[in-house]
């Protein structure tokens, strides 16, 4: 693995990039800055590489726009939480809010925003560890959290969370990669299958409103793969609210599985999300709009790249009817994402 300086530091701490590779040459590029991945090449049908996530050329970007959280590990909770509040044992934590009076994937200094230690090096692997004190944010407890990136010789991006706490507190991490598998451009004519009978409604505030309802007879139904395009442009309350698809879905099963499949027709890559996370969030770019310059100079226009956040169920501190986030003194928390890439032939 190549280590080289990519920012000399913040608030004291290096700021560094690591380069991991498998055995087919397929290669991802890290950042203990937010843990963060900050390019993945993936090859296509003729064996071409390309990278398929959005992000910066320069740390400095990603530090001087953090709230598009390209490629972070997001947390100590991830998505939102209404009215940045929640309620442990009979005592309400006011946490920061950065998503109008709302707190949004683990507040404004959260996760995706502190430098890391990088713990463990190895030619397709990193591991890299964060002390999250009590107070941080307004969350209890102080948390040591882990997270380890593996690049497997079968073309998937492996990423494992581990955490433990001397007091209870809520925990939900997440990756908040941008994927285009085309690698530029608009991503409205990928094809997308998402195994899942259920969805959540969201609010005008973008969070969930506690009901729990199924795809069937509605543009959230990808149990047949289609395009983007083909469900996206469906009037829809709720594609109304959220400008498109920014909803979590409730994958079939349970443990590690097949949530969803991806695929691009010009390049002919595919990629599959795997995890054990009770909930995926499907995120189609709805508030990119041309003012975040990317890498290489583009501008990221509205719908230039989509998110599969694996996760709990946004706003679980308040809708206590959803799978509980809290991690209690003395247990560990874990949960695995799989990005696995492959190639469909084009006839």
């Amino acid at each position: 693995m190549k280590k080289d300086a990519f920012f000399s530091s913040r608030k004291g701490h290096e700021i560094q990039v690591f380069s991991l590779e498998n055995a087919h040459g397929m290669r991802c590029v890290l950042s203990n800055f937010g843990a963060r991945l900050l390019q993945l090449w993936a090859p296509d049908n003729q064996g071409k590489l390309v990278d398929v996530v959005l992000g910066h050329d320069d740390i400095e970007d990603y530090i001087k726009q953090p709230n598009t959280f390209f490629g972070a590990t997001v947390g100590r909770v991830a998505n939102r939480t209404t009215g940045a509040a929640f309620n442990l044992k009979g005592k309400q934590y006011q946490l920061k809010a950065n998503d109008g009076q709302n707190h949004l994937h683990g507040g404004p200094d959260g996760f995706h925003n502190q430098v890391w230690d990088a713990v463990h090096i190895a030619t397709n692997q990193i591991t890299m560890t964060l002390w999250s004190a009590e107070g941080q944010e307004g969350y209890p407890g102080n948390l040591e959290v882990k997270v380890t990136y593996t690049l497997t010789d079968g073309n998937a991006l492996r990423i494992e969370y581990f955490a433990t706490t001397d007091q209870d507190t809520p925990v939900n991490l997440t990756n908040h990669s941008y994927f285009n598998l085309l690698g530029a451009g608009n991503i409205i004519n990928h094809v997308v299958q998402i195994h899942a009978e259920k969805y959540l409604p969201i609010n005008a505030a973008m969070i969930p409103t506690g009901t729990i309802e199924t795809v069937s007879g509605s543009p959230f139904d990808f149990r047949k793969a289609c395009k983007i395009a083909d469900k996206i442009a469906e009037v829809h309350p709720q594609i109304i609210l959220g400008k498109g698809f920014d909803h979590n879905y409730i994958p079939d099963g349970q443990g590690l599985r097949k949530m969803a499949k991806v695929f691009e027709p010009i390049s002919g890559r595919t990629l599959e999300v795997i995890s054990d996370a009770p909930g995926v969030q499907f995120y189609t770019g709805n508030f990119l709009d041309g003012r975040v310059t990317g890498k290489h100079g583009e501008q990221y226009e509205f719908r230039s790249g989509f998110c599969f956040e694996t996760q709990h169920f946004p706003n679980s501190l308040n809708i206590l009817s959803f799978p509980s986030i809290l991690l209690k003194a003395g247990e560990v928390y874990s949960s695995t994402c799989i990005y696995k890439f492959g190639i469909m032939e084009i006839d």
